[in-house]
């Protein structure tokens, strides 16, 4: 049995005044297709929350601190490129009016297996019939909302 390898990743919830989470679509060729929030692996020498802005602009093209981190996560899971891997996930929540996502620096990989990003309403988290990742994303968006702010 091969040990996981350790990857810590700095993941976004970026959140619209319409309360909805934006998500991006990955449609590996080994595996069924899932949506997950912006971000990934750290880089060695670089912090948490470097990463989360580093990723918010790679994925999304916003640039901006991402504040302090709101969740952290540790998840089991193979990656993309087939690696078994440990996650130290550290959530950070960005509020904006609204963003259109322009990607500014995709990787070679995610050049590959990303297919596509929306912008998910509650309702449409609840019923889509395609992986969500983090399943119990609602309650995170719930736990991290600012006071008296939607979800």
């Amino acid at each position: 049995m091969t040990a996981r390898v350790p990857r810590p990743a700095a993941r976004i919830l970026l959140v619209d005044a319409r309360a909805r989470v934006l998500l991006m679509r990955f449609a590996p060729a080994d595996r069924p297709p899932l949506w997950c929030t912006p971000g990934g692996a750290v880089d060695p020498g670089e912090t948490f929350e470097a990463a989360a802005r580093r990723e918010l602009w790679e994925e999304v093209g916003l640039d901006r601190d991402c504040g302090p981190q709101v969740a952290q996560r540790t998840a089991d899971f193979l990656t993309f490129e087939g690696v078994e891997v440990t996650a130290d996930e550290r959530y950070f929540r960005v509020d904006v009016a609204a963003h259109d996502v322009a990607h500014a620096a995709l990787t070679t990989l995610e050049q590959r297996v990303m297919t596509g990003w929306r912008w998910f309403t509650r309702d449409e988290i609840a019923r889509h019939d395609e992986l969500i990742y983090p399943a119990d994303i609602l309650d995170l968006l719930d736990a991290t909302a600012p006071a008296g702010a939607a979800a």
